[in-house]
């Protein structure tokens, strides 16, 4: 047995081999797309979100400024939770899943990797590990991203300069152009 295992091992190691190649090529691909469209190269200034998240959430998103407000951004993307309310009483369930799956999972992962070098989102995601689940907390952070990453395109501002408006309560967003 052992001389066909160690034949299939190493044909199992050249075909894992032959697949980084081919997605190093398309992991090309797309840095290069992405550092040629000026609203993705804007979103990639964001900690944790790189090419494939960048150009998944502007082509996905298109015009933002069909969005007056960013929690539609959140429910267009499936990021809030279903609401079941009846008599004066208010429960909220899991989130709706009604938007494009694939950026919605770009953006959890975008979010726990931001949550390592944002001081606020990893404040507001500690914050919520003690009172909620971790993977209610990821949902909520990614919300907050797709918050953010719509008002970075909305507002064309990079990454530093949104965090200042946002941690400012004088400076009023909408009015920027």
């Amino acid at each position: 047995m052992k001389p066909w295992a160690a034949c299939r091992r190493e044909d199992l190691l050249g075909l894992l081999e032959m697949l980084h190649q081919q997605i190093g090529k398309l992991d090309e691909a797309v840095q290069q797309a992405a550092e040629e469209h000026p609203q993705a190269k804007l979103l990639m200034t964001q900690p944790g979100v790189g090419p494939n998240t960048a150009l998944a959430f502007v082509l996905t998103m298109g015009d933002v400024s069909r969005f007056p407000r960013g929690k539609q951004v959140a429910s267009y993307l499936g990021l809030i939770p279903r609401e079941e309310s009846s008599g004066g009483r208010q429960k909220l369930g899991a989130i709706t899943k009604q938007g494009n799956q694939l950026v919605r999972s770009l953006l959890v992962e975008a979010a726990q990797i931001a949550v390592r070098f944002d001081p606020g989102l990893r404040k507001q995601y500690r914050h919520r590990c003690h009172q909620k689940p971790k993977g209610v907390a990821k949902v909520a952070t990614a919300r907050k991203l797709a918050v953010r990453l719509y008002w970075m395109l909305r507002t064309e501002k990079p990454y530093p300069e949104i965090v200042r408006i946002e941690s400012s309560p004088r400076v009023a967003l909408v009015g920027a152009s």
